[in-house]
């Protein structure tokens, strides 16, 4: 079982750009109302999958990320491969949608 990681600049490159496994990133923020309702599809993923890290960019408290990534509406989700975006949607996703995207 896994945990979603909180990312920061500071952990980014460990957590994403070093890792052996797909990272599934949501980009969000408290204020956006489809942010709090896929957050908790995120939360579920992240439990049930092995084979990728989940993890979360609060895009109020790291803007630096979500610019780097040019990300310009919420939620926003990535999955990076070897330093590289594989797959992006923007907007609420069903968990099949999301699943389907790290598999």
């Amino acid at each position: 079982m896994s945990v979603v990681i909180n990312l920061t600049k500071d952990n980014f490159k460990d957590e994403v750009l070093s890792s052996d496994k797909p990272v599934l990133i949501d980009f969000w923020a408290p204020w956006c109302a489809p942010c709090r309702a896929v957050g908790p599809i995120v939360d579920e993923i992240a439990k049930e999958v092995q084979h990728a890290k989940v993890a979360k960019v609060n895009i109020d408290e790291q803007p630096s990320l979500a610019q780097s990534f040019g990300i310009m509406s919420i939620p926003t989700l990535l999955v990076v491969k070897e330093g590289k975006i594989t797959k992006k949607v923007v907007g609420l996703r069903r968990k099949a949608e999301i699943l389907a995207m790290i598999s």
